[in-house]
């Protein structure tokens, strides 16, 4: 059964500006600041996004960004007042034709919430001509790419009743959450996802520590990589190859991988795997807003591995 649309799509993400499919949230006080691409590069939050979206999609990197800006503020929400940090980057092929890809990052968090890809298949045959299996797919490796693990999740794909175009939407969810994860609408040639659960809410600190110690812990064609640095810095793991932050900077700097440095240690690469991987997850799901129990943390733990893994078998000025 078709769903009705009543008064256009409202999902439950906070979005500045309020966009198609943005959310319900009403913006009372920000100030957004444009940004040239030299300043997204250099802003902390700004090159952060740039490294995943470069991780997952290596064709990105000769994207041109052609819009970026910075957004601080309060936003209503419901009866309850949010400050929100945003940085968006908007990247298309060069020639101002093509492939096009948004980004909207939660300056506080770290974490992009909103991605939308636009143009991403050949217009003769546009994401509405495909099917509903082939939609499914194509979401699939949206979410795997940016976010990983999308096998945990089960998904829910429905045609919405719209007079005005052709839209579907598929709910991300996963037994550990009471709602959808990730949140996806499909419309003419252009995928608009969003990462619900993780999204601040009123009772989220409105800022949060870095665990930073060491940045740029890789390299690549000799400029600092920051891909990395959320991962690896990481108090446990130093402990555990009794070594400084800045004495695994300048091991990796050697060539040498995270699995090589701690087995001269004779520590062993699942020993290494756990501890990062354990940090990460109870990470995310503090953030979540989900207790923190022994089957929750398995789960999770299982959910960022491979990521884990491709970071510690990764050796300094090579690709990802």
């Amino acid at each position: 059964m078709k769903k009705r649309l009543i008064g256009g799509i409202v999902a439950t993400a906070i979005l500045i500006p309020v966009a198609a499919f943005a959310a319900s949230g009403v913006i009372d006080k920000t100030t957004r600041t444009p940004m040239t691409s030299e300043q997204v590069k250099v802003d902390e939050v700004g090159k952060s996004t740039l490294e995943k979206l470069y991780l997952a999609y290596p064709e990105t990197k000769s994207f041109e960004i052609i819009d970026a800006s910075n957004a601080q503020g309060d936003v209503s929400k419901g009866n309850s007042v949010i400050n929100v940090k945003q940085t968006s980057i908007v990247l298309q092929e060069k020639g101002g034709t093509g492939k096009k890809i948004t980004l909207h990052t939660n300056g506080i968090t770290d974490e992009i919430e909103h991605v939308i890809q636009e143009n991403w298949e050949p217009k003769e045959k546009s994401l509405i001509t495909l099917t509903d299996q082939q939609i499914k797919a194509k979401v699939n490796d949206l979410i795997d790419k940016m976010y990983g693990n999308v096998e945990t999740y089960e998904v829910a794909i429905e045609q919405m009743e719209n007079p005005n175009q052709k839209t579907w939407m598929l709910n991300y969810t996963n037994e550990m959450f009471d709602k959808p994860v990730y949140q996806v609408f499909v419309h003419d040639n252009t995928i608009s996802l969003t990462k619900i659960v993780g999204i601040p809410t009123a009772d989220t600190p409105s800022d949060t520590p870095s665990n930073i110690k060491v940045e740029g812990l890789f390299s690549i064609n000799g400029k600092p990589d920051y891909s990395a640095d959320n991962f690896l810095n990481d108090e446990k793991l130093f402990a555990l190859l009794k070594i400084s932050p800045t004495e695994l900077k300048q091991e990796l700097a050697k060539g040498k991988t995270v699995v090589e440095i701690a087995a001269s240690k004779n520590v062993t690469k699942q020993q290494v795997l756990d501890v990062i991987a354990e940090t990460q997850a109870r990470g995310q799901l503090q953030g979540d807003g989900v207790p923190i129990t022994e089957q929750s943390l398995k789960e999770m733990m299982k959910a960022v591995e491979p990521k884990v893994v491709h970071i510690i078998e990764h050796k300094t000025e090579t690709e990802w």
